[in-house]
């Protein structure tokens, strides 16, 4: 079984190491600043979320996940976002190992219902995480930047 581990903020610089290479193989924009100002009180208590490191079989950390909190009456209470999953080493079924304890340190943290999104032409993410229970939603999210 994968090995998860909370990330503290000794560990800020290997977690934004990680969060660069997703970055860079999803196509997302990137910038180290900013990365690390919203990362930083991830690291430093559960107020917002929580980020966990995925082991690979030497123990190390091959991946990262980021969970993060919010409130809704729809959901009962608390929810989290699954706002990033991303493993290192694609295809050993580290991520599938690893889905299931990130679900369970949501329980513990009281977390009702998950939310993730995808991109839309991700055919093969939507696959995975209907494998792992997780089902689409008639909503479609929209966002404003502030």
């Amino acid at each position: 079984m994968t090995a998860i581990r909370r990330a503290r903020p000794a560990d800020s610089d290997t977690v934004l190491t990680l969060v660069r290479e997703f970055n860079a193989i999803d196509g997302h924009d990137h910038d180290d600043a900013r990365v690390g100002r919203a990362l930083a009180p991830l690291l430093a208590d559960d107020e917002f979320g929580q980020v966990w490191f995925i082991n690979g079989p030497d123990d190390e950390p091959t991946g990262y996940a980021v969970l993060c909190w919010g409130y809704s009456l729809e959901s009962g209470g608390r929810e989290a976002v699954l706002d990033e999953i991303y493993v290192r080493d694609r295809g050993l079924g580290l991520g599938s190992a690893a889905l299931p304890a990130l679900l369970d340190a949501c329980r513990a943290a009281g977390v009702l219902r998950v939310f993730l999104e995808t991109e839309a032409p991700n055919d093969a993410a939507r696959r995975f995480y209907a494998r792992h229970g997780f089902q689409l939603e008639q909503s479609i999210w929209m966002t404003q930047q502030l």
